[in-house]
């Protein structure tokens, strides 16, 4: 578990030193899905999963759309924007997300603790906002950026927990990370040119989707789902320093203050027990064990 956070930490590293290298967001999402989708079929294939057919295929696929598309896109906008020690907060408002959601579109109950994780997170994202700090932008672009892609992530959650209980997620991958590839595609105009932008983009696919993917899953067999969600908090802390390290980017006070009401507020939701959520699943990045068993970045 601890692997498969420190792998989703890198996200906005690997991504940070692409963009430096010249490739742009939406390039590196659609690098990114390419080179995991590819991992991800090959692994249907060798293991003999069934690939979902008819019409679970074309939803899976149309999910793809905002899953991978606009996901992996409002992310690295959200570093490029903000830097990569933000856009790893921001990505934890995505449990928040998942309790409104449920609320409007799945008609759950809010219940009085949830509603109050929620206010903290938004307050700490406040904090954040006023925070600011050494080599980070805090700006309508990058809040909003960070945001979209916690709310696309949420989404993983009211998808997964019907797909993911149907077919093996290398399978479900295997449909939606093409498509998702298809859906950046026309807006893509610059490609990787030299080493170190395609280092930079392999591993955003290799490492911290696939790998990462793969070390979640394994590291959940052996742990209950509250636990791992308390280890995943390993990623956003990871990221900043590693964004201190080679970036120079140092959160002042507020922002911490506010980085840290954040994360605890994701753990808080993370850790509560739902009778709707699923039992079992595929273990991203976004990004906060929204349903820890259903995790994706």
């Amino acid at each position: 578990m601890v692997g498969a956070a420190l792998c989703w930490s890198l996200l906005g590293i690997l991504g940070k030193h692409a963009q430096n290298a010249g490739v742009g967001p939406v390039e590196i999402g659609l690098w990114r899905a390419i080179i995991a989708g590819t991992l991800f079929f090959g692994h249907a294939l060798a293991t003999k999963t069934p690939l979902p057919r008819g019409r679970d295929a074309v939803a899976i696929g149309a999910f793809g759309l905002i899953g991978v598309s606009l996901f992996y896109w409002s992310y690295q906008v959200a570093v490029r924007a903000g830097g990569a020690s933000l856009a790893a907060v921001l990505l934890y408002t995505a449990p928040a997300f998942v309790a409104v959601l449920s609320w409007l579109l799945l008609r759950e109950r809010l219940a009085r603790f949830d509603a109050l994780a929620v206010i903290a997170c938004v307050a700490g994202i406040a904090l954040i906002s006023i925070g600011g700090g050494t080599g980070i932008d805090v700006t309508a672009v990058s809040l909003s950026a960070g945001l979209t892609a916690g709310a696309s992530y949420a989404l993983y959650y009211l998808v997964g927990r019907y797909f993911f209980q149907r077919y093996e997620p290398p399978a479900v991958f295997a449909i939606m990370m093409p498509v998702g590839a298809l859906g950046l595609l026309p807006f893509s105009s610059a490609h990787p040119t030299n080493p170190g932008a395609w280092i930079a983009v392999a591993g955003l696919g290799i490492i911290a989707t696939y790998i990462a993917y793969l070390l979640h899953g394994a590291g959940l067999k052996g742990m209950p789902a509250t636990k791992a969600s308390v280890i995943a908090c390993v990623e956003p802390v990871a990221a900043a320093a590693l964004a201190a390290l080679f970036f120079g980017e140092r959160p002042g006070l507020a922002a911490l203050i506010g980085a840290a009401i954040v994360i605890c507020a994701a753990v808080a939701l993370g850790r509560r027990p739902k009778s709707s959520e699923p039992s079992s699943g595929p273990t991203p990045a976004g990004s906060p064990s929204v349903n820890p068993e259903a995790d994706n970045r």
